[in-house]
């Protein structure tokens, strides 16, 4: 059976350009692995790949939900898998790509489904954050489920907001209740870029800049003429909660510009931290000239399950500079 690739990464660290590039070497469908990039109209602030790179190199579960439509890691599972089995029928080699850790992890284990939204209990959340504040309701979570806590920023009210929903619903800690099931159908090779943290911090700081200068201001009024619900996914996305702020008048461009790199760059961190516990059969620091020609060894080259480093000792693991 023709194996599947997963290609993870930070934001900015250049998975979209290593593979096009493998695609161009190797009969690939690209499969995006972004809880952002599936949502249609956030397009320059999510850099997500130009309409015309994708006539060229068509990225399946792109643009496949309006912003107000739910959408899950265990949906995404299964768009994932019908991707799969469609490549693997026409002899195509499934690429994964993307930064949203969880999608990855519940594409390869299986994942139970969580309960939904209790829009009752939601609206009792969010009054209590109106009086309390979101800090006030992470330390209600850190009570109640510890371990679930210490992977949410104190800020990020979407996640406190859906992590107290499940457990006040539920009755049960989300960390004790979640079972990974299923296995992954077939071969799976996995390779995780790890940057230099300098490197990556000026990538993101240049990609902001053209976000800028293509028009992702534009982009924030459009979307402020849709009337989407402040509480959304995409809304909360970073960039975008900082721009929407400064379209509001709440801050200033300057701030929201330091804000919006600020928060990008914890984003990073954080997805590194998260791919720093998935094992994986390769690494690979995409900082080096020769990025491309190693990733299509480690993509041609038989694995027996052993880890391996190519293309620097550390397998171009985060420093602590930059």
């Amino acid at each position: 059976m023709i194996p599947a690739i997963f290609l993870m990464g930070p934001t900015a660290s250049g998975k979209t350009e290593l593979a096009v590039r493998l695609a161009d070497a190797l009969p690939i469908d690209i499969i995006s692995v972004d809880s952002l990039l599936a949502y249609r109209h956030f397009d320059i602030g999510s850099a997500k790949p130009s309409l015309a790179l994708r006539r060229q190199y068509p990225h399946a579960l792109v643009d496949i939900r309006e912003p107000d439509e739910p959408y899950s890691a265990g949906l995404f599972r299964e768009d994932a898998l019908r991707c799969i089995v469609l490549a693997r029928e026409r002899g195509r080699i499934p690429l994964l790509v993307g930064g949203t850790g969880l999608y990855f992890r519940a594409l390869e284990r299986g994942i139970d489904a969580l309960p939904p939204a209790n829009p009752a209990l939601r609206q009792s959340l969010m009054a209590l954050a109106e009086e309390a504040g979101w800090s006030a309701l992470h330390q209600r979570l850190a009570t109640l489920d510890p371990e679930t806590a210490a992977g949410i920023a104190p800020h990020d009210r979407q996640r406190i907001q859906r992590a107290l929903e499940i457990i006040l619903g539920s009755g049960q800690a989300i960390s004790g209740a979640r079972h990974w099931q299923g296995t992954f159908p077939g071969p799976l090779y996995k390779i995780i870029l790890r940057p230099p943290r300098g490197w990556l911090h000026q990538r993101i700081m240049q990609r902001f800049d053209v976000m800028l200068n293509e028009g992702f201001l534009d982009e924030i009024a459009d979307l402020s003429t849709r009337h989407y619900a402040p509480e959304l996914p995409a809304m909360r996305a970073v960039g975008y909660r900082q721009y929407f702020a400064w379209h509001d008048g709440l801050c200033s461009s300057a701030e929201a510009y330091q804000a919006a790199l600020a928060a990008t760059r914890q984003l990073a961190k954080r997805q590194d931290t998260w791919f720093k516990r998935e094992s994986a059969h390769y690494y690979l620091d995409p900082s080096r000239d020769d990025a491309s020609s190693l990733l299509l060894q480690m993509a041609t080259r038989p694995v027996q399950g052993e880890v391996h480093s190519i293309g620097g000792d550390n397998g171009g693991e985060m420093d602590e500079t930059g």
